[in-house]
């Protein structure tokens, strides 16, 4: 209940921001009124997702745990410089294994997040190169696995740790980036994200070793505590360290951005009148 309030209100914050922006009567460009409110956009990113949590304490450049980050969403202009953003992202990353849990994973997470970007130039100063920050609030759904002899399992059903944690937690977003007009209507841009999540489980990993013979069942077990899988691996006793609880996980986004420029009302009324006629 409580990461639903925080969303409501930046959504609170954002109308605001709206209702400010429509008081406005006149513009300094040209001495004419334009209105940036209201300009509506769809934007579209993909690129590479990185996890940081329990299970890269130090980089392995042979195995960064990098996957797929792929997102859709739209922009709302709010103002000369700042825009509301909504997004719908899905992101894969991996970590492990650990040299001494032998502990791994794999997830396949949606995140749904909603902010406001601020851009360097005005909107219609329409520069060619424009830089930006970008915050939010989200939720994401977790959903990591582990691979056993040849099979993944879905490790939360598992309660690896003997805890049965939130599988929907509030992440902190946040960014900069910068887009290129490339076209009337079309930009094409990086950006640079790093999400941080208020669940210390993305990898399933977090606690201390929990007492086995209180877990589900064998498979849990097995899973929980994977040094019998490799020769001289001692096997961890109950209370020793799983992971580290001192930090949450964290993902970061590296993308390549297109954002296409919709308009709005009056801008499609403008189109209108510069149509060719028809014969």
């Amino acid at each position: 209940m409580m990461h639903f309030r925080l969303i409501g209100l930046l959504v609170a914050a954002i109308c605001l921001l709206s209702l400010d922006t429509f008081a406005q009567n006149r513009s300094k460009y040209n001495g004419k009124y334009v209105a940036p409110f209201g300009v509506m956009s769809v934007t579209g990113g993909v690129g590479v997702a990185y996890y940081m949590g329990d299970l890269n304490k130090k980089v392995d450049m042979k195995n960064l745990g990098l996957g797929l980050a792929v997102s859709v969403g739209g922009m709302y202009r709010l103002t000369e410089k700042l825009s509301a953003r909504g997004e719908i992202r899905f992101y894969q990353v991996s970590g492990g294994p650990d040299p001494i849990t032998n502990l791994s994973f794999r997830t396949r997470n949606p995140e749904l997040n909603l902010g406001i970007q601020a851009d360097l130039f005005d909107f219609n100063e329409h520069k060619m190169i424009n830089p930006y920050l970008y915050g939010g609030l989200g939720l994401t759904y977790l959903n990591p696995q582990a691979q056993q002899n040849g099979t993944w399992h879905k490790l939360p059903q598992y309660q690896t740790e003997g805890i049965k944690y939130s599988r929907v937690p509030l992440v902190i977003t946040g960014g900069i980036g910068v887009s290129i007009q490339t076209w009337d209507r079309l930009k094409i841009g990086v950006e640079l994200n790093n999400t941080y999540s208020m669940s210390d489980y993305l990898d399933d990993v977090s606690g201390v070793f929990p007492e086995l013979d209180k877990l589900p069942n064998l498979q849990a077990q097995q899973l929980s505590d994977r040094t019998w899988e490799v020769p001289g691996l001692t096997t961890q006793q109950p209370g020793w360290h799983r992971g580290t609880t001192k930090i949450n996980d964290m993902y970061l986004f590296l993308q390549v951005r297109a954002t296409y420029l919709i308009g709005n009302r009056m801008q499609a009324k403008e189109r209108k009148k510069t149509r060719c006629p028809k014969f």
